[in-house]
């Protein structure tokens, strides 16, 4: 299975985005406006420049009072794990799993096509295994 899959199952297509040069208190009305943990960071809405998350505000508040008062680029985490829609949905789970990450933009051609989160991921997962334990319910149970 493909991560193409698990993004054609979205009910968005549309990846919500910030500038880098947008304020924190900006990002933490998008992230609560679209019910979600991390934006991409994107100065023209198709490239990537980088992902925050709500992890990232958290941090640098423990270290930094003032963090509502930086910009997004000055917490943003500039070195992202992508992948591509052609990705294993195993092998991107594995990634996810081991090096900590709940969000992974999707880039194709050096844009950006979606973003998969552990949750997207798990929901997938689960859903093909749903499907696989009916596949062999029914053969077991075939007269």
């Amino acid at each position: 299975m493909r991560i193409a899959e698990v993004l054609a199952s979205k009910p968005r297509t549309d990846v919500v985005t910030i500038r880098p040069d947008a304020g924190v208190r900006e990002l933490l009305a998008a992230l609560a406006e679209h019910n979600v943990g991390a934006l991409v960071v994107s100065a023209d809405g198709t490239t990537l420049d980088g992902i925050v998350s709500e992890r990232d505000v958290v941090r640098r508040l423990h270290a930094d009072g003032t963090v509502v008062e930086n910009t997004v680029g000055a917490i943003m985490t500039a070195v992202v794990e992508i992948c591509s829609p052609d990705t294993d949905l195993d092998e991107l789970m594995r990634t996810m799993t081991d090096r900590r990450f709940r969000h992974v933009p999707v880039v194709e051609d050096g844009r950006l096509v979606g973003i998969v989160s552990i949750g997207d991921v798990v929901k997938h997962k689960i859903g093909q295994l749903e499907f696989e334990r009916d596949q062999l319910d029914s053969y077991v149970h075939q007269t």
